[in-house]
């Protein structure tokens, strides 16, 4: 399947026919359908590059996934990248979680956009990050005001990941 980048974002044609972009929306929730295109972020195309599932141009010449992870360290994404890779290797859904101040949205196993809510807001830290105990409540609050449960991904220096799942607790 063929992907043009323009904007940082990634559009497929949708072709009269052609059920494979649908088919990437509706069964592995990837993108936005607008028009005749299915759009992909340059996170989720980053993913489906690197596992074979798409191929990926911009001006008509073909880029490598050591382009798109140059683009994505660029704009200190990188960290972002590795963490919904990981995610989405685990079988999980993501969606964008920018509504609620967090990277992502998760999704458990089996359950999507449309068929629930969603269980976890993801938000990614640097292992050598100070996080103010305010900032940490506010995550923590407004998670816990969607009723859902955070999960803290912890990035280190070498682009491990540790998660943590927080749940909001009464004394």
């Amino acid at each position: 399947m063929r992907g043009n980048l323009s904007n940082e974002i990634v559009s497929i044609k949708i072709e009269e026919g052609s059920k494979r972009p649908i088919a990437l929306h509706e069964k592995s929730k990837f993108g936005k359908i607008e028009a005749d295109c299915l759009n992909l972020s340059l996170i989720e195309a980053c993913y489906l590059l690197e596992k074979g599932r798409l191929d990926i141009y911009e001006d008509d010449i073909e880029c490598s996934i050591g382009y798109l992870i140059d683009i994505l360290k660029e704009q200190n994404n990188y960290a972002k990248y590795i963490v919904y890779r990981d995610l989405k290797d685990r079988g999980y859904v993501i969606k964008t979680g920018f509504k609620y101040g967090s990277e992502f949205r998760l999704y458990d196993r089996g359950r999507s956009p449309g068929q629930g809510h969603s269980d976890y807001l993801v938000k990614i830290i640097f292992e050598n990050y100070e996080i103010n105990a305010l900032d940490f409540a506010s995550y923590v609050r407004v998670s816990h005001g969607v009723n859902k449960k955070l999960l803290l991904a912890i990035v280190d220096d070498d682009f491990d990941i540790t998660y943590y799942n927080i749940e909001w607790t009464r004394p």
